[in-house]
Order: C-alpha cells, then structure tokens, then sequence
C-alpha cells in the first residue's frame, strides 16, 4: 500500500512553531494549490479551483522552516495524508482534520520572484535552492 502526497503551491501564512518538551520541533502552515481555469471543447468555461492543505512538518524541516518559509513562499512538498480527531473544547461534538505530514520540503522560486518577504534567504539561479530530502530540483517548466 502507498500513501503518498506530492504538492506544488504557495505558503497561505508563515509557519506556526511549537518547541515541545522532548526537544522536538513541530511547524504547521497551510499550502495553496491551484488548478488553472479553461475552456472545455464545447466552450464551456471551467474556473479556477484553489485548495488549501495542512502541512506539518517535524524536527529539522520544522527548523527549516521556521528560518525561511513565510507567507507567500513555493514549496514542494511531499508527505503522506493523515487524518485525525479531537474533542473541541467548547463541547461541540469530535472535529476532523485532514493534513498532510511533509518529509521533504523544497523551497521553490528564484531571486526576485514570489513573496519579497522570504525570511532573509534568497537565492539566485546560480546558486542552489536549499533541498530537503529527495525532491526534484525545480524547473520553469512546471504548469504552476
């Protein structure tokens, strides 16, 4: 069986840090992808779709992220879907939640391009992206 997410998209607010007890870091933040609109053979005109997903990311590209990934930010990213429950708080029954835990994060886009507040780290095309994990370097070619 697989359960494997790959998502190509932008940072929809910076990253949330929490430094747990055990030492361990934990970022969440949500990611935009976006389907573009067309136009069907018949003429028929399909809009743009936009979705957001939860990313949570643990340890050192929870570390990475809190350095460098800000609102606006392209990521590719790739996971697994997890889905998880609790009680809420104000006694309104279970809640759900669908997010996708990253094991590798790559910071897309070249200097200049995207979100100007990037966190400090920008990056020409001469100099590499920095790569978490085995994600492919990135490309213009990319239909995002």
């Amino acid at each position: 069986m697989v359960n494997k997410v790959i998502l190509v998209g932008n940072v929809g607010k910076d990253p949330e840090v929490r430094h747990l007890d055990n030492g361990a870091t934990v970022a969440s933040f949500t990611l935009a992808t976006t389907e573009r609109g067309y136009k069907t053979a018949n003429g028929t005109e399909v809009p743009e779709r936009t979705e957001w997903h939860n990313i949570v990311v643990w340890r050192g590209l929870a570390d990475v992220a809190e350095k460098y990934v800000r609102k606006g930010s392209q990521l590719y990213i790739e996971g697994k879907i997890t889905y998880r429950s609790y009680d809420a708080k104000d006694g309104g029954g279970k809640r759900y939640v669908t997010e996708i835990v990253a094991d590798t994060m790559n910071m897309l886009g070249r200097k200049g391009e995207g979100s100007s507040n990037n966190g400090g780290y920008a990056a020409s095309a001469a100099e590499p992206q920095p790569s978490f994990g085995n994600a492919p370097e990135p490309t213009d070619d990319l239909p995002f």
